[in-house]
């Protein structure tokens, strides 16, 4: 039977609007094209009171020490990731769980997870039954057999080839081994499924296929307040990059300091949520470097009042390891409380500061802190510091710069590294900072981020 031509347009459109429906029913909502108008999800510290990590016994004090201890591992672990790239040996060591944590549902009917995002890392994996050997966890298993949306990846799947570490199981499964730094490790299917984000809008927003790594064989330091890592790295199998058709490789967040979490949370926002603008709006290029996980941006100089330090790159870190002397020589890392900076600079920096305070220097009683005043309101008169991005000059807050870590002691908490350069989450407190994985550039907006 021959078909007529409007017929014959009319149809293929039909048939892909039906599809196009079809693929984005979820539970209960049915995502249409305005996703892409972009979402927000609550971006959870572990010491507010809102995570389960939460001990009211803990002080803000105890809560900053035990971050820094948390940013030094991580930093060692970072180093070995940096390391093993440069050895060219395929390496599954990944930056440990990081600060923040989310909420998502997975499957259909949707299960939620409350899992630790983690902007070094990029698979998001979850526990599954049936679990051979789990750490133990306070809220059910992910139990794929009673999701209708759960397929396995396919061992040619790009997916499956993108991970670096799996091997074929059951004829045509793709198994993924995760090996953290902290010999934690996470093993199972790689999988795909639908996920499902509670938008703060009250609207969820549903996106089918997914690649995620279901867990039947985890252990290590995690324990049973979270089920797994959302991945947010720049790596290909990250939430990120998989969601890139409806957010368009944009996300943002804000952190509200340290001494604020018990009143507010911090978000994260993707797609056009995410576009950050303004007069008052700096950018800088994101560069792209192995390994690919992490975020780099090319740090020039550090400014104390009037002075500014130039920042070499020629011998520190990751620019120095992949062989790059010019660009990227300084991560970007939301998991990472503290700020590193190699030793040479550091020094400098110090010796600069110090000609500049007029406080009542004190040696750290831990032996953390290089750089500690007294303090009997918890804060010191320092000069300001400004860190010099390409295209983008950012004042750091006096309060994330020198912290009280202790009743009557105030410390920089910028830290020497050796060949290692990270811009913590302190630093980042009170901007709104939003990643453009397309037009590769980081914005960064001053911005109140209680009231955000």
């Amino acid at each position: 039977m021959k078909m007529n031509t409007k017929a014959s347009i009319l149809l293929p459109t039909l048939v892909f609007l039906v599809f196009f429906h079809i693929s984005f029913v979820s539970c209960r909502k049915i995502i249409r094209p305005r996703v892409g108008n972009g979402f927000t999800l609550d971006l959870i510290h572990r010491d507010s009171p809102r995570s389960p990590f939460y001990n009211p016994l803990n002080t803000q004090s105890n809560c900053l020490r035990n971050a820094f201890h948390r940013s030094f591992s991580r930093a060692s672990f970072i180093k070995k990731s940096f390391l093993a790239t440069t050895n060219t040996i395929q390496s599954d060591i990944h930056a440990i769980p990081g600060e923040y944590l989310m909420k998502l549902s997975i499957g259909t009917p949707p299960v939620e997870i409350l899992a630790i995002a983690d902007t070094g890392s990029d698979l998001t994996w979850t526990q599954c039954k049936p679990c051979e050997n789990c750490f133990q966890q306070s809220t059910p298993l992910f139990d794929y057999k009673k999701s209708s949306t759960y397929t396995t990846v396919g061992c040619n799947a790009d997916e499956c080839t993108s991970i670096g570490s799996s091997s074929c199981v059951r004829g045509n499964v793709c198994e993924y081994q995760m090996s953290y730094g902290d010999q934690s490790h996470s093993i199972g299917d790689l999988a795909f499924d639908k996920f499902t984000f509670p938008s703060t809008s009250g609207k969820n927003v549903s996106i089918p296929h997914v690649a995620f790594g279901c867990g039947h064989n985890n252990g290590g330091t995690f324990n049973n307040y979270t089920s797994g890592i959302i991945g947010l790295g720049g790596g290909e199998v990250s939430i990120i990059n998989q969601l890139d058709k409806q957010i368009n490789g944009k996300f943002s967040y804000c952190l509200i300091p340290l001494e604020s979490i018990s009143n507010v949370t911090s978000h994260i926002n993707f797609g056009r949520s995410a576009v950050v603008s303004g007069t008052d709006v700096v950018s800088t290029p994101l560069i792209k470097k192995e390994p690919s996980t992490f975020y780099y941006l090319t740090l020039e100089g550090v400014s104390v009042g009037n002075k500014t330090l130039e920042f070499k790159s020629s011998k520190t870190g990751p620019a120095a390891i992949d062989g790059d002397e010019d660009e990227g020589n300084i991560i970007i890392d939301s998991g990472t409380t503290l700020t590193f900076l190699p030793n040479d600079f550091y020094l400098n920096l110090e010796s600069t500061l110090m000609d500049s305070i007029g406080a009542t220097k004190k040696d750290d009683p831990s032996g953390i802190f290089g750089l500690c005043y007294e303090s009997e309101d918890g804060t010191i008169d320092a000069p300001t510091i400004v860190a010099h991005f390409t295209d983008a000059d950012l004042e750091l807050s006096p309060s994330s710069t020198f912290a009280q870590v202790e009743e009557g002691l105030v410390c920089l908490t910028i830290v020497p590294a050796d060949q290692l350069a990270i811009f913590g989450n302190l630093a980042q407190g009170n901007f709104l900072i939003g990643y453009d994985l397309v037009a590769n550039k980081i914005s960064f907006k001053p911005t109140d981020c209680t009231k955000y």
